[in-house]
């Protein structure tokens, strides 16, 4: 018996990196998982490492900045598992340029994933969570709920080049804080985790030849510069990027009954680095 065990998640953009290791992270404590990646394969790959460790999880396939998304994805928790208690947004992708080069196109594609979709699934699930919290006060087992929101270190000090990055995540914080005083009488801590460098395929060595992503359409180029990544590393007072496993133990924390009465917060989790 995990310290999660009964409890549904959804964790968004769960297919790969650290999506994927939060998802196989809850799943290890008890959690049943909504999983969400925009392809079959990364989502069905998975649920079956789920599966395979003897936990429960279903695929929620397609685009969080999709109008239908957000409902879609809480009526699969709620239709798979029967209920919801552990929202992780965490979806998303960097599209950089410096503020003069800087497209709309660029601008809206940042704040529509990393800020409204994360409001949109919020919003579609606060119908379940007000009338569970209300049936559960008139039965007598109140119940606490997480929402965890993904930032960056970008979000907090700002980095050059990702302005509208920068923008989204410096916003979903401020989600994070109104949510946390609105739906703290639903007994829901809202909380947030902002990432410093997290070696994932969107931070390896742009040396790579396979440094680029295709995101609905869009090829979008990854990775740090060699040298810079390596700069960057050095100014990490431990030494090093982080694991998506390591991402993982910190959004885990937010949701272990530990943290009931935890709720609005930041932590960084990124190795000591502090812009």
């Amino acid at each position: 018996m995990g310290k999660l065990a009964g409890k549904v998640a959804l964790v968004s953009g769960s297919g790969r990196g650290i999506g994927q290791a939060v998802a196989l992270k809850l799943a290890s404590e008890g959690a049943s998982v909504v999983i969400n990646d925009l392809d079959a394969g990364p989502a069905q790959e998975t649920v079956a490492q789920i599966e395979a460790a003897g936990g429960k999880a279903v695929a929620c396939l397609g685009s969080v900045t999709a109008p239908d998304f957000p409902d879609r994805f809480v009526k699969t928790a709620i239709d798979s598992f029967g209920g919801l208690d552990i929202i992780v947004n965490n979806a998303g992708y960097t599209w950089d340029n410096v503020v003069q080069k800087m497209t709309d196109e660029q601008w809206h594609a940042m704040l529509d994933v990393h800020l409204t979709a994360p409001f949109r699934i919020l919003r579609a699930a606060s119908g379940f969570i007000r009338n569970a919290t209300k049936a559960e006060a008139e039965a007598g087992t109140p119940t606490y709920r997480k929402v965890v929101n993904i930032s960056s270190v970008a979000g907090v000090g700002g980095n050059a080049g990702q302005a509208n990055y920068a923008a989204a995540k410096a916003g979903i914080i401020g989600l994070t804080r109104a949510l946390a005083k609105e739906w703290g009488r639903y007994k829901v801590n809202v909380n947030c985790v902002a990432y410093g460098l997290i070696n994932t395929r969107l931070t390896r060595s742009a040396a790579d030849a396979s440094s680029e992503v295709d995101i609905e359409g869009r090829k979008i180029k990854t990775g740090v510069n060699p040298d810079l990544l390596k700069a960057m590393e050095s100014m990490i007072p431990l030494g090093r990027g982080g694991t998506p496993e390591e991402a993982a133990g910190a959004v885990a924390m937010f949701c272990y009954p530990e943290s009931n009465y935890v709720s609005g917060e930041l932590l960084v989790c990124g190795g000591g680095f502090r812009i």
